[in-house]
């Protein structure tokens, strides 16, 4: 049970930055999936760390201000470690949209730690990196 959790978990994440169909992308989601004090870690080509309300809202003006639509991103492979109340997950991902008027695709790598928490799995920390 607990892998099917983490993988719903998993595609809800990524779910909540699709904007395409001119539906809103709801960022608000994450305050939900991740637990409150969440690290979120983007490494590179700009090392940055970020809370999540830190991490929400550049996005939240990307993807809500008409720059980028018609965006989504989706896991292509993965795999998951489930340790008890602890699990960690390494997979690759792709995304694509139109950002400035420019169709785009792109992917890269994405780790994410998951605890148990009393109200279900929760991602503890995630930190990913793109590939051009």
């Amino acid at each position: 049970m607990s892998k099917t959790e983490i993988d719903a978990l998993t595609a809800e994440f990524f779910g909540a930055f699709d904007n395409r169909g001119g539906k809103p992308a709801d960022l608000a989601r994450i305050r939900r999936l991740v637990i409150p004090g969440g690290v979120i870690v983007k490494t590179g080509p700009e090392f940055t760390v970020y809370t999540v309300d830190e991490f929400i809202e550049p996005r939240r003006q990307l993807l809500g201000g008409g720059r980028l639509v018609e965006f989504a991103e989706w896991e292509t492979s993965e795999r998951t470690e489930i340790a008890g109340d602890i699990a960690s997950r390494f997979g690759e991902y792709r995304k694509s949209g139109i950002l400035d008027g420019e169709p785009f695709e792109g992917g890269g790598t994405k780790t994410v730690q998951f605890v148990r928490t009393p109200e279900g799995w929760r991602i503890a920390a995630f930190s990913w990196s793109d590939r051009p």
